[in-house]
């Protein structure tokens, strides 16, 4: 598909969703969701950069990898030591069920996979479908090896309504006894899955000596809805966010006026933001500081450089947030009703569950006008919990200016979410419009 309009008549480019389809297909894994995003940043002139190597500080751009993390930045012909950065935060990590360490099990029969719960888990959305293995193997040489099984591997089966008749009025589920996938018949037998996953790889089995493996659901994303304006996809939460922030840095990078921006811009894709984010590759490690500290070295800056540029850097922490549910409205705050397809939203909350203050609203305000897109505000009913993002985390950590902003989505952690088909587009606009300063 092409251009349609969207709310409010805002045109809007379907080739975008599209490209967010394909990519959502591509990363099953946080693995996968950063080597997708590089692949991109490699088509628009980026190269990769080792951690262990010397940087240079001339200009163009340049990301670093490390596990499920990736760091993106964009040199300009004309800053200085001390140019403030202009930040994308986002994630890579979506909930899920991961892999145990000695996955062969079963009993009566069948045999299963041992998995832990990963994130915040609505573990009922994970019944009775049919789900692939992901995510990457470690070989004996140090290496790592990505790996994707599409394939109707494993299912969560549950359990008839004739042995559990009150279903219906109330389901609980034992996460260690009733989430265990089954994918056979027989007695388990130990190195059995990894003997299987490393050989659809084209790998010897007795050269992997670990993994990080997790469950996807194999269903692909597809458009929804009468008008096709809907998106109903996994792992949305975060990738969609993702794979704006890539779009949005290609873009600008690729622009004739690029040499001149008065930022850097930079795209942070953390892991681990679904489980607290304390991890090397997590938005409370180092990572992110060492990236923007070794870039001000590198342009030959010093501690009093860093200092200055730190102090004029923003940082926008994209992620997903709740559309307002037709079934359950009571649950939102009622004079905030934030719709599919209305825009992005920025999400507020004074507790600092989310960064955004006043200075950070009008900052998002300002990039939403200058790329003539609608935008909504969000923020939690009194009576309930608010979620919280890497906004905090990365505010507080490098002191800088954050504000937290995302999508109206339902379903939220679900093995299948659903957002607005133009929204996906609407927000690389605006992520664009903010890099560029």
């Amino acid at each position: 598909m092409t251009s349609a309009a969207g709310a409010g008549g805002v045109a809007f480019d379907r080739s975008h969703t599209d490209d967010l389809i394909a990519y959502l297909q591509a990363s099953p894994s946080p693995y996968h969701a950063v080597a997708s995003a590089a692949q991109r940043l490699e088509k628009a002139g980026f190269r990769q950069v080792e951690e262990t190597a010397s940087w240079e500080g001339t200009a163009g751009g340049r990301y670093v990898i490390r596990g499920g993390a990736l760091i993106a930045w964009y040199v300009p012909e004309g800053v200085t030591a001390a140019t403030p950065f202009r930040i994308v935060g986002t994630h890579t990590d979506s909930p899920n069920l991961r892999v145990k360490p000695l996955p062969d099990t079963g009993s009566v029969g069948w045999r299963q996979v041992a998995v832990e719960i990963y994130g915040g888990v609505p573990l009922n959305t994970w019944l009775d479908r049919d789900l692939g293995l992901s995510g990457r193997l470690a070989l004996r040489d140090g290496t790592a090896r990505l790996v994707q099984l599409d394939e109707a591997l494993l299912r969560v089966p549950q359990l008839a309504i004739h042995l559990d008749r009150q279903v219906n009025d109330g389901m609980t589920l034992d996460k260690q006894r009733h989430l265990t996938p089954v994918w056979g018949l027989g007695r388990p037998t130990e190195g059995a899955l990894i003997d299987y996953v490393a050989r659809s790889a084209d790998l010897d089995p007795d050269e992997v000596v670990g993994w990080d493996l997790m469950t996807h659901d194999v269903q692909p994303p597809s458009y929804l809805g009468r008008d096709r304006e809907l998106l109903a996809a996994p792992r949305l939460d975060n990738l969609l966010s993702v794979h704006a922030a890539t779009a949005a840095l290609a873009a600008v990078a690729s622009t004739p006026g690029a040499a001149d921006l008065p930022y850097l811009p930079v795209l942070a894709a953390f892991d681990h933001e679904e489980n607290g984010s304390e991890s090397d590759t997590g938005a409370q490690g180092p990572l992110l500081g060492n990236v923007l500290e070794r870039s001000v070295f590198a342009r030959g800056g010093s501690l009093e450089d860093r200092a200055r540029s730190l102090a004029g850097t923003i940082c926008l922490s994209s992620d997903m947030g709740h559309a307002v549910h037709p079934n359950y409205s009571e649950r939102h705050e009622p004079g905030h009703h934030p719709l599919p397809n209305g825009g992005p939203i920025l999400k507020v909350n004074v507790n600092n569950r989310y960064a955004t203050n006043g200075v950070g609203r009008a900052v998002f305000a300002a990039a939403c006008e200058r790329a003539g897109v609608p935008w909504q505000s969000f923020v939690s009913n009194n009576s309930m919990p608010c979620g919280t993002t890497i906004g905090p985390i990365t505010a507080a950590r490098l002191g800088i200016a954050t504000v937290d902003c995302g999508i109206a989505a339902l379903s939220m952690h679900s093995a299948r979410e659903l957002c607005g088909a133009d929204d996906p587009y609407l927000l690389a606009a605006a992520l664009k419009a903010f890099l560029e300063g």
